[in-house]
């Protein structure tokens, strides 16, 4: 068994992540940099507006993702049994979701978006529920 302190290092350290995509560095304009060359490249002949429309799911898959590894991060590190350590881990996982779409409110190039708090708590519910129905089919206790 870790020590607290280890079992709660790659939880800081995701949400340091998170906190750095919400800068400028994860605006769309410097996501497109790298994004928009290889649609370009996987589809050579699509529109503009394709390429634009699927640059914006791609972001907001990201963003299901980014919440997605933080919930199962934080329900690792919270230990337990029972439905407690999903919902908090839930909880935490929303919460800073809403205190993220807040901090970029104040990064030039960035706005705050409610429906991102919702992508991004939907991406952390997802997996929990994934993880809670994988632990069941095994036969472990949520």
């Amino acid at each position: 068994m870790l020590r607290p302190s280890l079992r709660w290092l790659p939880v800081v350290l995701w949400m340091g992540f998170i906190f750095s995509m919400s800068t400028s560095l994860g605006a769309s304009e410097n996501t497109a940099r790298f994004i928009g060359p290889f649609l370009h490249w996987l589809l050579p002949y699509a529109a503009p507006d394709t390429i634009a429309h699927l640059h914006f799911l791609i972001r907001k898959a990201g963003h299901l993702t980014e919440y997605a590894i933080l919930a199962l991060l934080l329900r690792q590190a919270i230990g337990g049994r029972g439905a407690r350590p999903f919902v908090l881990a839930l909880v935490i996982a929303a919460a800073y979701a809403a205190t993220d779409e807040f901090h970029q409110s104040f990064v030039p190039g960035r706005t705050a978006s409610a429906w991102d708090v919702l992508i991004d708590t939907a991406g952390a519910l997802a997996a929990l529920a994934l993880a809670a129905g994988w632990r069941k089919s095994r036969g472990e206790p949520a």
